[in-house]
């Protein structure tokens, strides 16, 4: 296995490597198939990745809720040094992307996903997304009684805003925020930055610009001139700005080929000059 720079996941006191796998990808539409799931799983651990987050949510419909888990464990499985850290909040029925709040939803899709992942706590526990339907504070209510009864090790947020990250640390400590954020997207940068003053981790989803578009990104021309100079690929500069823009940033880009996950690990060699890390700022309001 190849060793990566570490961080800090947050207030956890886990040391992972600069770079997380976003594993979505291979429970979804256009999957790939078991094996070669498990082997970009391997793949990511080889080049020192050991960070790998999921959901129940993860999968084609309701009928195979979990599948996504259920991978990471059998690919997982002799793999200690591994991390999982996995979402409740979604569903979905039909294939479709809907939200679920209520405390004893979260509560059955947490005794879901610790049969899934075959642990007696989960690690890190996000709740997935505020549903508009039901309190903000008593969902996250329900995630900070399953954290006391030994169920989750560490809570974490995902989707939130400023105001609710501060509403949920009246209730819980908070160890993460997953929110999108990248090179073109920086609607979460309020939140960046409080996650920063509070020395909690911030796991930026859709690092490339999401599902169907990472591999696009390089028509952008300053992003294409600059991977040029530092003869990276565009993703590994699209990356490495978001390493370098924060110390609590961890990315999590979604790979569901080997190729893919060991040039974005590719990333965490690439230093870029304060130059051109502001000049890559810049590109979202271009």
């Amino acid at each position: 296995m190849k060793t990566m720079q570490q961080r800090l996941l947050g207030p956890t006191g886990l040391s992972v490597g600069i770079i997380g796998m976003g594993c979505m990808p291979l429970s979804v539409n256009g999957r790939p198939s078991e094996e070669e799931g498990i082997k970009t799983i391997h793949a990511a651990l080889e080049q020192g990745i050991t960070l790998f987050d999921t959901a129940d949510a993860y999968c084609l419909n309701a009928g195979e809720n979990g599948h996504n888990e259920r991978l990471l464990s059998k690919a997982l499985r002799n793999h200690p040094e591994a991390i999982v850290a996995t979402k409740g909040g979604h569903i979905r029925p039909e294939g479709r992307w809907e939200t679920d709040g209520r405390p004893d939803h979260l509560r059955q899709a947490c005794e879901d996903s610790l049969r899934a992942l075959g642990v007696e706590a989960i690690t890190l526990y996000q709740f997935h997304r505020p549903d508009p339907k039901v309190p903000f504070a008593e969902s996250v209510g329900a995630v900070a009684d399953l954290q006391r009864e030994g169920k989750i090790v560490h809570v974490g947020l995902s989707n939130v805003s400023v105001a609710q990250l501060e509403e949920a640390r009246n209730i819980v400590k908070v160890a993460s925020v997953q929110n999108r954020m990248n090179l073109f997207d920086h609607s979460s940068m309020d939140v960046l930055k409080r996650c920063e003053e509070l020395g909690i981790a911030f796991l930026p989803y859709s690092p490339l610009n999401g599902m169907g578009k990472a591999g696009g990104i390089g028509s952008n021309e300053t992003l294409s001139r600059i991977a040029g100079a530092y003869d990276a690929s565009p993703q590994q500069i699209a990356l490495a700005w978001l390493i370098q823009l924060s110390p609590v940033i961890l990315p999590i880009p979604g790979a569901s080929k080997i190729a893919n996950i060991v040039n974005s690990a590719g990333a965490a060699k690439v230093t870029l000059s304060a130059d051109d890390l502001s000049v890559l700022g810049t590109i979202a309001s271009a």
